[in-house]
Protein backbone atom coordinates (compact mmCIF):
# COMPACT_ATOMS: atom_id res chain seq x y z
CA UNK A 1 0.00 0.00 0.00
CA UNK A 2 0.95 3.58 -0.52
CA UNK A 3 2.32 4.79 2.80
CA UNK A 4 0.90 2.44 5.40
CA UNK A 5 2.12 -1.03 4.52
CA UNK A 6 0.93 -3.24 7.34
CA UNK A 7 3.70 -4.94 9.27
CA UNK A 8 1.56 -7.50 11.09
CA UNK A 9 2.92 -10.10 8.67
CA UNK A 10 6.43 -9.04 9.60
CA UNK A 11 5.71 -9.48 13.28
CA UNK A 12 4.41 -13.02 12.80
CA UNK A 13 7.37 -13.93 10.60
CA UNK A 14 9.80 -12.67 13.24
CA UNK A 15 8.42 -15.17 15.77
CA UNK A 16 8.92 -18.17 13.46
CA UNK A 17 12.17 -20.10 13.00
CA UNK A 18 11.82 -20.16 9.21
CA UNK A 19 10.77 -17.55 6.66
CA UNK A 20 7.63 -18.70 4.77
CA UNK A 21 8.27 -19.98 1.25
CA UNK A 22 6.02 -17.34 -0.33
CA UNK A 23 8.02 -14.56 1.30
CA UNK A 24 11.32 -16.13 0.26
CA UNK A 25 10.10 -16.25 -3.34
CA UNK A 26 8.92 -12.65 -3.21
CA UNK A 27 12.27 -11.50 -1.88
CA UNK A 28 14.04 -13.51 -4.58
CA UNK A 29 11.82 -11.87 -7.20
CA UNK A 30 12.85 -8.40 -6.08
CA UNK A 31 16.50 -9.37 -5.89
CA UNK A 32 16.42 -10.64 -9.48
CA UNK A 33 14.39 -7.71 -10.79
CA UNK A 34 16.69 -5.23 -9.08
CA UNK A 35 19.71 -6.90 -10.66
CA UNK A 36 18.11 -6.55 -14.08
CA UNK A 37 16.65 -3.06 -13.74
CA UNK A 38 15.76 -0.63 -10.98
CA UNK A 39 12.80 0.46 -13.09
CA UNK A 40 11.44 -3.09 -13.37
CA UNK A 41 11.84 -3.60 -9.63
CA UNK A 42 10.16 -0.26 -8.94
CA UNK A 43 7.15 -1.18 -11.10
CA UNK A 44 6.66 -4.48 -9.27
CA UNK A 45 7.18 -2.89 -5.86
CA UNK A 46 4.76 -0.06 -6.61
CA UNK A 47 2.05 -2.49 -7.75
CA UNK A 48 2.44 -4.48 -4.54
CA UNK A 49 2.60 -1.32 -2.41
CA UNK A 50 -0.70 -0.02 -3.83
CA UNK A 51 -2.71 -3.26 -4.08
CA UNK A 52 -4.66 -4.24 -0.95
CA UNK A 53 -5.72 -7.84 -0.46
CA UNK A 54 -9.48 -8.46 -0.37
CA UNK A 55 -9.56 -10.41 2.87
CA UNK A 56 -12.33 -12.95 3.57
CA UNK A 57 -15.35 -11.47 5.33
CA UNK A 58 -15.51 -12.44 9.00
CA UNK A 59 -18.76 -13.67 10.53
CA UNK A 60 -19.13 -10.67 12.81
CA UNK A 61 -18.85 -8.18 9.96
CA UNK A 62 -22.28 -8.99 8.52
CA UNK A 63 -23.91 -8.19 11.85
CA UNK A 64 -21.99 -4.93 12.02
CA UNK A 65 -23.40 -3.59 8.76
CA UNK A 66 -26.85 -5.20 9.02
CA UNK A 67 -27.92 -2.33 11.27
CA UNK A 68 -26.68 0.29 8.79
CA UNK A 69 -28.10 1.83 5.63
CA UNK A 70 -25.74 1.47 2.69
CA UNK A 71 -25.51 4.16 0.02
CA UNK A 72 -23.01 5.23 -2.62
CA UNK A 73 -20.95 8.33 -3.32
CA UNK A 74 -19.76 8.79 -6.90
CA UNK A 75 -16.21 9.94 -7.58
CA UNK A 76 -14.16 10.39 -10.74
CA UNK A 77 -12.50 7.05 -10.07
CA UNK A 78 -15.52 4.97 -9.10
CA UNK A 79 -18.21 4.49 -6.50
CA UNK A 80 -17.52 4.58 -2.77
CA UNK A 81 -19.71 2.52 -0.44
CA UNK A 82 -20.90 4.37 2.66
CA UNK A 83 -22.78 3.01 5.68
CA UNK A 84 -24.97 5.03 8.02
CA UNK A 85 -26.07 4.15 11.54
CA UNK A 86 -28.63 6.13 13.56
CA UNK A 87 -29.56 8.79 10.96
CA UNK A 88 -31.50 10.70 13.64
CA UNK A 89 -28.36 11.26 15.71
CA UNK A 90 -27.81 14.87 16.73
CA UNK A 91 -24.17 15.07 15.59
CA UNK A 92 -22.36 13.18 12.83
CA UNK A 93 -19.14 11.20 13.18
CA UNK A 94 -17.24 9.80 10.19
CA UNK A 95 -15.16 6.63 10.67
CA UNK A 96 -12.21 6.06 8.32
CA UNK A 97 -10.64 2.58 8.27
CA UNK A 98 -7.09 1.47 7.62
CA UNK A 99 -5.29 -0.64 5.01
CA UNK A 100 -7.07 -3.87 4.04
CA UNK A 101 -9.93 -3.07 6.41
CA UNK A 102 -13.46 -1.93 5.51
CA UNK A 103 -16.39 -0.14 7.13
CA UNK A 104 -17.62 -3.32 8.81
CA UNK A 105 -14.42 -3.42 10.92
CA UNK A 106 -15.91 -0.46 12.81
CA UNK A 107 -18.91 -2.45 14.06
CA UNK A 108 -18.08 -2.34 17.79
CA UNK A 109 -17.07 1.31 17.62
CA UNK A 110 -20.21 2.24 15.65
CA UNK A 111 -22.47 0.59 18.24
CA UNK A 112 -20.73 2.44 21.04
CA UNK A 113 -21.09 5.80 19.30
CA UNK A 114 -24.73 5.14 18.38
CA UNK A 115 -25.45 4.30 22.03
CA UNK A 116 -24.01 7.71 22.89
CA UNK A 117 -26.50 9.38 20.50
CA UNK A 118 -24.33 10.06 17.45
CA UNK A 119 -25.14 9.61 13.79
CA UNK A 120 -22.31 7.43 12.47
CA UNK A 121 -20.95 7.12 8.92
CA UNK A 122 -18.23 4.78 7.68
CA UNK A 123 -16.90 4.22 4.19
CA UNK A 124 -15.18 1.43 2.31
CA UNK A 125 -12.06 3.10 0.95
CA UNK A 126 -11.20 2.77 -2.75
CA UNK A 127 -10.13 -0.80 -3.60
CA UNK A 128 -11.52 -1.90 -0.23
CA UNK A 129 -14.79 -3.57 0.74
CA UNK A 130 -17.61 -2.93 -1.72
CA UNK A 131 -16.01 0.18 -3.23
CA UNK A 132 -14.58 0.34 -6.75
CA UNK A 133 -11.00 -0.28 -7.75
CA UNK A 134 -8.19 -2.77 -7.30
CA UNK A 135 -5.36 -0.40 -6.36
CA UNK A 136 -5.17 2.80 -4.36
CA UNK A 137 -2.73 5.37 -2.99
CA UNK A 138 -2.78 7.62 0.02
CA UNK A 139 -3.94 10.68 -1.99
CA UNK A 140 -6.61 8.59 -3.74
CA UNK A 141 -7.84 7.31 -0.40
CA UNK A 142 -7.99 10.88 0.88
CA UNK A 143 -9.97 11.99 -2.20
CA UNK A 144 -12.56 9.32 -1.43
CA UNK A 145 -12.82 10.49 2.16
CA UNK A 146 -13.16 14.05 0.88
CA UNK A 147 -16.04 13.06 -1.42
CA UNK A 148 -17.88 11.32 1.41
CA UNK A 149 -17.27 14.22 3.78
CA UNK A 150 -18.60 16.73 1.25
CA UNK A 151 -21.87 14.78 0.92
CA UNK A 152 -22.29 13.98 4.60
CA UNK A 153 -23.47 17.39 5.76
CA UNK A 154 -22.00 19.01 8.85
CA UNK A 155 -19.43 16.71 10.45
CA UNK A 156 -18.79 17.02 14.15
CA UNK A 157 -15.94 14.52 14.39
CA UNK A 158 -13.77 12.05 12.51
CA UNK A 159 -12.30 8.86 13.95
CA UNK A 160 -9.55 7.45 11.72
CA UNK A 161 -7.35 4.36 12.02
CA UNK A 162 -3.88 3.70 10.57
CA UNK A 163 -3.92 4.44 6.81
CA UNK A 164 -7.22 6.27 7.35
CA UNK A 165 -5.49 8.52 9.87
CA UNK A 166 -2.62 9.18 7.46
CA UNK A 167 -5.04 10.04 4.65
CA UNK A 168 -7.33 12.17 6.81
CA UNK A 169 -4.68 14.19 8.63
CA UNK A 170 -1.67 13.86 6.34
CA UNK A 171 -2.98 14.98 2.94
CA UNK A 172 -5.14 16.43 4.64
CA UNK A 173 -8.88 16.10 4.01
CA UNK A 174 -10.82 19.37 4.40
CA UNK A 175 -13.98 19.11 6.47
CA UNK A 176 -17.08 21.31 6.58
CA UNK A 177 -15.84 23.25 3.56
CA UNK A 178 -19.15 25.06 2.97
CA UNK A 179 -19.48 26.26 6.56
CA UNK A 180 -16.76 26.73 9.17
CA UNK A 181 -13.92 24.85 7.49
CA UNK A 182 -13.14 23.37 10.91
CA UNK A 183 -13.69 20.08 12.68
CA UNK A 184 -14.71 20.07 16.33
CA UNK A 185 -13.07 16.73 17.19
CA UNK A 186 -10.50 14.48 15.52
CA UNK A 187 -9.51 11.05 16.85
CA UNK A 188 -6.50 9.21 15.42
CA UNK A 189 -5.98 5.54 16.25
CA UNK A 190 -2.66 3.76 15.60
CA UNK A 191 -1.56 6.51 13.22
CA UNK A 192 1.78 6.38 11.38
CA UNK A 193 3.95 9.39 12.12
CA UNK A 194 6.33 9.25 9.16
CA UNK A 195 5.33 8.32 5.63
CA UNK A 196 8.94 7.73 4.63
CA UNK A 197 9.39 5.34 7.55
CA UNK A 198 6.43 3.25 6.37
CA UNK A 199 7.97 2.94 2.90
CA UNK A 200 11.26 1.97 4.51
CA UNK A 201 9.60 -0.79 6.57
CA UNK A 202 8.00 -2.09 3.37
CA UNK A 203 11.41 -2.17 1.72
CA UNK A 204 13.08 -3.89 4.65
CA UNK A 205 10.37 -6.54 4.83
CA UNK A 206 10.80 -7.48 1.16
CA UNK A 207 14.55 -6.76 0.96
CA UNK A 208 13.93 -4.10 -1.69
CA UNK A 209 17.17 -2.21 -2.50
CA UNK A 210 17.59 1.44 -1.55
CA UNK A 211 17.67 2.46 -5.23
CA UNK A 212 14.13 1.16 -5.69
CA UNK A 213 12.92 3.03 -2.60
CA UNK A 214 14.50 6.22 -3.93
CA UNK A 215 12.70 5.65 -7.23
CA UNK A 216 9.41 5.32 -5.33
CA UNK A 217 10.03 8.63 -3.59
CA UNK A 218 10.88 10.28 -6.91
CA UNK A 219 7.67 8.95 -8.42
CA UNK A 220 5.64 10.46 -5.57
CA UNK A 221 7.29 13.84 -6.15
CA UNK A 222 6.58 13.60 -9.88
CA UNK A 223 2.92 12.66 -9.36
CA UNK A 224 2.02 14.99 -6.50
CA UNK A 225 4.55 17.81 -6.55
CA UNK A 226 5.62 17.16 -2.96
CA UNK A 227 7.88 14.79 -1.06
CA UNK A 228 6.46 11.72 0.66
CA UNK A 229 7.44 13.08 4.04
CA UNK A 230 5.29 16.16 3.50
CA UNK A 231 2.27 13.88 4.11
CA UNK A 232 3.63 12.95 7.54
CA UNK A 233 1.49 13.63 10.61
CA UNK A 234 4.64 14.77 12.37
CA UNK A 235 4.56 17.78 10.06
CA UNK A 236 0.88 18.28 9.27
CA UNK A 237 -0.90 17.52 12.54
CA UNK A 238 -0.32 20.78 14.36
CA UNK A 239 -1.56 22.81 11.38
CA UNK A 240 -4.97 21.15 11.07
CA UNK A 241 -8.11 23.29 11.64
CA UNK A 242 -9.32 21.09 14.49
CA UNK A 243 -10.66 22.31 17.82
CA UNK A 244 -9.50 19.25 19.76
CA UNK A 245 -7.52 16.17 18.68
CA UNK A 246 -6.89 12.85 20.42
CA UNK A 247 -4.28 10.20 19.56
CA UNK A 248 -4.59 6.62 20.86
CA UNK A 249 -1.66 4.25 20.24
CA UNK A 250 -0.72 0.96 21.84
CA UNK A 251 2.73 0.23 23.24
CA UNK A 252 2.57 -3.19 21.55
CA UNK A 253 1.40 -1.98 18.14
CA UNK A 254 2.88 -4.53 15.73
CA UNK A 255 2.41 -2.35 12.64
CA UNK A 256 3.31 1.22 13.61
CA UNK A 257 6.09 1.64 16.21
CA UNK A 258 5.02 3.41 19.39
CA UNK A 259 7.93 5.82 18.93
CA UNK A 260 6.11 7.32 15.94
CA UNK A 261 3.11 8.15 18.11
CA UNK A 262 5.43 9.83 20.60
CA UNK A 263 6.94 11.87 17.80
CA UNK A 264 3.50 12.97 16.59
CA UNK A 265 2.61 14.04 20.13
CA UNK A 266 5.92 15.88 20.58
CA UNK A 267 5.31 17.87 17.39
CA UNK A 268 1.63 18.63 18.10
CA UNK A 269 1.49 20.63 21.35
CA UNK A 270 -2.32 20.70 21.69
CA UNK A 271 -2.81 16.99 20.96
CA UNK A 272 -4.18 14.76 23.73
CA UNK A 273 -2.12 11.55 23.73
CA UNK A 274 -3.52 8.38 25.32
CA UNK A 275 -1.21 5.33 25.18
CA UNK A 276 -2.72 1.90 25.72
CA UNK A 277 -1.24 -1.48 26.66
CA UNK A 278 -1.92 -4.91 25.18
CA UNK A 279 -4.35 -3.90 22.41
CA UNK A 280 -2.02 -4.01 19.43
CA UNK A 281 -2.71 -2.28 16.14
CA UNK A 282 -6.36 -3.25 15.64
CA UNK A 283 -7.54 -3.76 19.21
CA UNK A 284 -7.76 0.00 19.76
CA UNK A 285 -10.72 0.03 17.34
CA UNK A 286 -12.95 -2.17 19.48
CA UNK A 287 -11.72 -2.05 23.07
CA UNK A 288 -14.50 -1.05 25.47
CA UNK A 289 -12.19 1.16 27.51
CA UNK A 290 -10.97 3.04 24.43
CA UNK A 291 -14.55 3.53 23.21
CA UNK A 292 -15.55 4.95 26.60
CA UNK A 293 -12.66 7.41 26.41
CA UNK A 294 -13.64 8.41 22.90
CA UNK A 295 -17.26 9.00 23.90
CA UNK A 296 -16.09 11.20 26.78
CA UNK A 297 -13.74 13.10 24.44
CA UNK A 298 -16.50 13.56 21.85
CA UNK A 299 -19.10 14.75 24.36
Amino acid sequence: MYFCFTMSTTASVAKQPAVPAALRLLRLKFRLLSALSTELAFGAAWRLFTTPRRLPIKNWEAAAVAEARQYWVSTARGAIAVYEWNPQGARTILLVHGWEHRASFWGVMARGLVAAGFRVLALDGPAHGASSGRRTTLPAFARAVQAVADEAGELYAVVAHSLGAAATAGIPVEFNRTTTGRLARLVLLAAPGSTAAVAQRFAQFLHVPAAVVQRMHRYIREQHGRDAESFSLIRTGRTLPVDQALLVHDFADESIPFAEAEEIANNWPTLIFRPTTGLGHNGVMRDAGVIRQLVEFLA
